[in-house]
């Protein structure tokens, strides 16, 4: 009776092991199928599909570079963005390509200037004798400043288009240099300039032309500074 006792205990004891394993097997398995669903609901592949299945770093088309802008202006420009599901468009801010570029500009007068605007006008040219201007030919312009000023290289326009004290180059005139608007005349009106030459017969050669005159700048974000004189 005693063996008999023993071996049934020894019976149960291997059953609810048994058991306990089975239990903790059921048990694993299934927190791994809660981890498994878990991860798939947030979007993160097991290590079996992890390639196929995790985020891809979207990749950028390289832009051109940009020159120099003239100010803190932007443009958008579209460029495509790679993703895990094809190709979509994406809007990336570049530089805008200024109007001026900085390897248009010159100095003038100890100042950097830089083109603003293109203009086409009539020009015709004059001398500063009376054959020209007649009783007012004092050598004094309408801005008071001599008309040896800048080498005798300026020129008379409308001030309701280009205000006295304004820049402009001219092809043709001065080596197409920067050149200021110093004086007036009666039949310079509108788009229409008056080139000084030192004498009538340069003016006359000159003769009358239709050209593409360049209006300038200051560019180191100062004012124009120009003051008439008092004749």
């Amino acid at each position: 009776m005693q063996m008999t006792r023993l071996s049934n205990a020894n019976t149960l004891t291997d059953a609810a092991h048994a058991v306990s394993a089975r239990s903790q097997h059921w048990l694993g398995g299934a927190i791994a199928i809660g981890v498994m669903l878990t991860l798939a609901a947030l979007g993160v592949g097991t290590s079996r599909d992890a390639q196929s299945s995790l985020p891809i770093e979207p990749a950028y088309s390289t832009l051109p570079d940009a020159p120099a802008s003239r100010s803190d202006a932007r443009a958008a420009s579209v460029t495509q963005v790679a993703t895990a599901e094809g190709s979509m468009s994406a809007v990336v801010l570049a530089p805008v390509t200024p109007l001026a570029a900085t390897s248009s500009m010159r100095m003038y007068d100890g100042r950097p200037i830089r083109p603003v605007a293109t203009m086409r006008m009539k020009v015709t040219a004059y001398s500063p004798d009376a054959r020209s201007c007649g009783a007012s030919a004092d050598g004094i312009t309408a801005s008071g400043y001599s008309v040896q000023t800048n080498g005798g290289a300026l020129v008379a326009a409308d001030p309701k288009v280009l205000p006295l004290g304004s820049l402009v180059s001219i092809p043709g005139y001065d080596s197409g240099s920067p050149v200021p608007v110093l004086d007036v005349g009666g039949a310079i009106k509108g788009r229409r300039l008056d080139v000084l030459f030192a004498t009538h017969a340069v003016a006359r050669a000159w003769g009358v032309r239709s050209v593409d005159v360049v209006v300038w700048e200051y560019a180191d974000g100062k004012p124009n500074g120009f003051k008439r004189l008092r004749r």
